[in-house]
């Protein structure tokens, strides 16, 4: 609206419009430079850097539609432009779903994209997702303006469900993988440098990648397995890095029946407590644990139980472990039989076997 005294003179409303979209411009030039010193407040005090990102992101936007509301406005307040008002009014709204769909995408894109890295997903997964998401912001707000315009956009959004549901169908592994990859990394079900083991048993190794399509697993004899997400998804997974990369090393033995228990349980730990104290493989904070397990055919068996700090530690430990054990054994006489077989004989006319001079050592079977 006009005061009276511009009213009717085109110098004064000339003037008077000029003098608006001064005011507007200096408006947003003051919300600029507000969201300017935010950003170097939140720098001096070691804020998130995702804060001052998105007051760089949206300072454009806001400064363009203050710019834009003034002019409008400005021009609306002309007397003889009066027959365009309501043109300028649709302009107006118009620029507001432009700029607001703008804005909308350049946030939305930073959000979306300190999310994943939050959450460790690939960078080219990260901005394959960031570009869909901004795509689809734009086509909703398009949707929406067009809809302010009074174009009918019930057609455009049936022709993009038929449109959509067809590529959904053409592209569908390749979604499923997709998908099945984002809930691997989101989940942190395996990460890259984990070692894992699939459910069939034939197929382990180190992640060195997860994409948006496969996983790629280096095996133990420097082989690169490929496996679809959507596979890796659907398998029992056994990650020997999770929760933690410690492992449990367990060794099974037996000793003769004749044996002192009490004497080997006492040899065992102090065996075991060496390798603890003298590898660096082991974890030194864990105590060994002994226990015997059953009566064997030739020995009562027993285990032992330490735990290394990761799975290739555990080959050096066990491996060590054995030497060192079996040395012991024999060092102290304790004996670790073999299996042993007795054999039957029938002899034919009811004659009798010859008396056997060979008798089983202490602590074996015949």
């Amino acid at each position: 609206m006009l005061p009276e005294f511009v009213s009717g003179s085109p110098l004064l409303e000339g003037l008077w419009a000029a003098g608006v979209l001064i005011v507007s411009v200096l408006v947003a030039w003051l919300v600029l430079l507000v969201m300017r010193y935010g950003r170097r407040k939140l720098e001096k005090r070691r804020k998130a850097t995702l804060v001052q990102r998105l007051l760089q992101y949206l300072s454009r936007p806001i400064f363009l539609l203050v710019v834009s509301q003034g002019l409008v406005l400005a021009l609306s307040s002309v007397s003889y432009l009066e027959s365009w008002r309501s043109n300028l009014g649709k302009v107006a709204i118009a620029l507001v779903i432009i700029l607001v769909t703008y804005g909308l995408a350049q946030s939305g894109r930073l959000l979306l994209g300190w999310y994943l890295r939050k959450a460790k997903i690939r960078h080219s997964l990260i901005r394959l997702v960031q570009r869909m998401t901004i795509i689809l912001v734009y086509v909703g707000g398009l949707l929406v303006l067009l809809d302010y315009l009074g174009i009918s956009i019930s057609p455009m959004i049936a022709g993009l469900g038929i449109g959509g549901l067809a590529i959904a169908l053409a592209v569908q592994p390749t979604l499923s993988n997709f998908f099945a990859g984002t809930q691997i990394v989101s989940d942190r079900v395996v990460q890259v440098g984990d070692y894992i083991e699939l459910d069939t048993g034939e197929i382990r190794g180190y992640v060195t990648e997860v994409g948006w399509r496969s996983t790629r697993i280096l095996t133990t004899f420097n082989n690169l397995v490929i496996i679809p997400n959507s596979r890796l998804a659907d398998s029992v997974i056994t990650n020997y890095y999770g929760p933690s990369m410690e492992l449990a090393v367990i060794i099974y033995c037996g000793v003769s029946y004749s044996s002192n228990l009490a004497h080997v349980e006492e040899i065992a730990l102090e065996v075991a407590r060496e390798v603890i104290n003298e590898l660096d493989d082991t974890v030194k904070t864990f105590e060994p644990w002994f226990g015997y397990d059953e009566f064997g055919e030739s020995n009562i068996n027993f285990w032992i139980w330490l735990q290394a700090k990761d799975r290739i530690a555990s080959f050096t430990v066990k491996s060590e472990l054995i030497k060192r054990l079996h040395a012991r054994f024999n060092q102290e006489g304790i004996t670790i039989n073999y299996p042993v077989r007795t054999t039957h004989l029938q002899w034919v006319s009811g004659s009798e076997p010859p008396a056997s001079h060979n008798q089983p050592s202490p602590g074996g079977s015949e």
